[in-house]
């Protein structure tokens, strides 16, 4: 193509006309055919997500092992969060449930029946609820629901098209919707005619037609009041039930209403759970589940919580995280095939192994144990290093099951003992993945309160320790200590309850003032021979439960292999859905050849390198106006841009036009970054808005 060469060749011209090359050359680009092999190639190069690892040297069947297990595991845990929404939901989907069945006009005097939902944080939740809703009034054939968004309702006759169209389309389809208008003799229906839906409900025999507005607060309430009073002229005719979604609180919402309107409405509110208590209870089940096998690290832990309650995050947008997080994990952790039932032993493999830390910290440990032919043998035979892993991945794979069902118990016992610094159980996991619960105030604070418990109390401990002491390896001896509680029961004659030497009604305080000083003594009361006999025994659980705490408590990065059950790096998931959008754009157009094809240092692709020519016009454009000051002069940039574009001896003035269409286009897509904006002090001048790394 050629520039209009009689145009004036001013440097501040914005307009150029140019004219195609007439010369009637067929384009050197040709369209591409792709044989049946490039697509099978193509589609099986997309199916391989997961690449080998270990330097390329990871063979295939472990690349597919990995994705695999990912699989495996991932599908038992998201029908296990599936659950517990659905656990959670189902208390308030009976109730709006019941009340849409059992709503009517004449059970509420002629008004609206309407039910207001108070959703808090938990806005995915209403959704939820409605398209379950949604789905049994249709299979029952007695109903269905009409999902009403803000950017449905313009105004009013848009709103009606809306809910006709889709009451509907919903449950006969489009045709069916079309043939309302089509099939009918005699004056055509408008889309907007209300009696349109009475036809349709009437031909269906609908007993209930639920409208629900999502996110009631953002309606225009000029358009809400006018429908609402139309609806309350059909409401003898329409099965309509209203469902009002609320952020705020219905007190707000009914305030926003004239009172006119409120009194064409009649009905019950409800209330969802909020959103942070269904994250814990999703945490605790991915935690705490029987076939778990990788387990979420304390500081992936406390940035997803915190993210979670800070953000009003969806119980859904957390599963996706987790899910993130496992894959990362399966992904780029070669050792996460020791996950598998069939992971097979490769001479790569176990070099990694030798190179963890854990591993590094295990053949310490065995050296002061004294075991030096072991640590020779795992650091020279594969074979020996491979069973060892074996066991150590068993082990501390059933030493994190111990771990979090030693803090279920220990949640059990704080409820039980109603002792007031008890943690959320999420919290708990944390510290207890932390490996911060041994030793610490929370161990002490309930040991001490055990001391002072009476008999009717350490029955029920027993029975708690009961419970959840189905494990190899048991917190206390429940049975012996069971049958001697009975035996002091018995020996006592009486129904009154055992109390030991540390309940404080065993203890009396004595007052005496000296020289007008108050002082409080503690003393011990005479105790009986049977409740000396029960505290001893008392003392013996406490003793026996603590030393069950301490080797149970452990922390998880102390065991060999941990990197391969726990998964603890916040990057992946920070850098992914938490993204510097800035420092990756301030970066590329620094270094544009890190992500280009060609990354020859000769095009001054590193940091601080040359100006080239052969970077983007953007990214050479960026690094001329980081050297300059807060205010740029325009024409000195250009300059100093068509400089190294042309080049010192600009051969054609064509060149100079392209290089000033090139410089116009950077310019423009910095202004649209944000990165400068015209200055209002000067007019040649463009003032910086943003300074890299600020």
């Amino acid at each position: 193509m050629d520039f209009d060469d009689e145009i004036g060749g001013s440097e501040d011209l914005g307009i150029y006309v140019y004219h195609p090359t007439t010369d009637g050359e067929r384009s050197s680009k040709r369209r591409k055919v792709s044989t049946s092999n490039e697509h099978k190639s193509h589609r099986k190069d997309q199916s391989q997500v997961f690449v080998p690892l270990l330097g390329g040297k990871e063979p295939s069947e472990l690349v597919d092992g990995r994705k695999a297990t990912f699989k495996e595991l991932w599908s038992s845990q998201e029908e296990r969060c599936k659950k517990v929404i659905e656990e959670l939901d189902s208390g308030i989907l009976e109730e709006i449930t019941s009340f849409v069945k059992t709503a009517s006009p004449e059970a509420y005097g002629g008004c609206i029946p309407t039910s207001l939902v108070t959703i808090g944080s938990n806005v995915s939740a209403l959704p939820r609820l409605l398209d379950i809703l949604h789905r049994r009034l249709t299979t029952e054939k007695s109903g269905q629901v009409v999902l009403l968004e803000s950017g449905d309702a313009p105004n009013l006759k848009a709103v009606l098209k809306t809910i006709i169209r889709t009451a509907v389309t919903s449950t006969s389809g489009n045709d069916a919707y079309q043939n309302l208008f089509n099939d009918k003799s005699g004056p055509r229906m408008l889309p907007y005619d209300l009696n349109v839906l009475y036809q349709y409900v009437l031909s269906q025999g609908s007993k209930s037609l639920v409208l629900a507005f999502r996110d009631s607060e953002a309606f225009d309430f000029g358009v809400l009041n006018d429908l609402l009073s139309l609806l309350s002229s059909w409401v003898d005719r329409i099965p309509l039930v209203l469902l009002f979604g609320i952020s705020t609180s219905v007190e707000l919402f009914e305030g926003r209403l004239p009172r006119s309107i409120v009194a064409l409405l009649h009905g019950k509110q409800f209330e969802i759970h909020e959103a942070e208590g269904a994250i814990d209870r999703i945490y605790e089940t991915l935690q705490t589940g029987s076939d778990t096998k990788l387990w979420l690290g304390p500081h992936l832990s406390t940035s997803l919580i915190e993210k979670a309650r800070d953000h009003f995050q969806s119980p859904e947008g957390f599963i996706r995280e987790v899910k993130y997080a496992y894959m990362s994990h399966f992904f780029a952790n070669p050792l996460s095939i020791l996950l598998s039932s069939s992971s097979s032993k490769q001479k790569e493999l176990c070099e990694a192994i030798r190179n963890l830390k854990s591993f590094r910290s295990f053949c310490e440990q065995l050296i002061e144990e004294g075991e030096v032919e072991s640590v020779r043998a795992l650091l020279l035979d594969d074979e020996a290093l491979w069973k060892q892993v074996l066991e150590s991945v068993e082990n501390g794979l059933t030493r994190m099951k111990e771990l979090f069902n030693t803090m279920n118990i220990l949640r059990s016992l704080q409820t039980t003992l109603q002792l007031t610094r008890s943690n959320s159980n999420t919290d708990m996991y944390i510290r207890g993945v932390s490996g911060d619960l041994s030793n610490s105030v929370t161990i002490k604070d309930l040991l001490s309160r055990l001391q002072k418990i009476d008999s009717d109390s350490l029955a029920r401990i027993l029975t708690i320790l009961r419970e959840h002491g189905d494990t190899p390896a048991p917190f206390v001896d429940v049975n012996q200590y069971e049958q001697e509680l009975q035996t002091l029961l018995a020996t006592q004659g009486t129904d009154e309850t055992l109390r030991s030497k540390h309940d404080d009604q065993n203890t009396s305080i004595k007052t005496t003032i000296i020289k007008d000083k108050v002082n409080l003594t503690k003393t011990k009361k005479n105790i009986s021979d049977v409740e000396s006999a029960y505290t001893e025994l008392l003392q013996k659980i406490i003793e026996e439960l603590e030393t069950s705490l301490t080797s149970k408590l452990i922390n998880p990065q102390d065991l060999f292999l941990h990197e391969v059950f726990v998964f603890d790096l916040r990057n992946p998931l920070r850098d992914t859905f938490a993204p510097r959008a800035r420092f990756c754009i301030e970066r590329a157009l620094s270094t544009p050849f890190d992500y280009l094809a060609n990354t020859s240092s000769e095009h001054g692709g590193g940091e601080g390198g040359n100006l080239s020519a052969q970077q983007p016009e953007t990214a050479l454009l960026y690094q001329l106006y980081l050297e300059s000051g807060s205010l740029v002069n325009v024409f000195d940039l250009w300059k100093a841009f068509s400089t190294i574009v042309c080049g010192d001896d600009q051969e054609t003035e064509r060149d100079e036009r392209s290089a000033l269409m090139l410089f116009y286009r950077a310019m423009s897509e910095l202004k649209t970054l944000g990165m400068m904006k015209p200055s209002r002090k000067k007019v040649d001048h463009v003032s910086k808005s943003a300074w890299k790394g600020l």
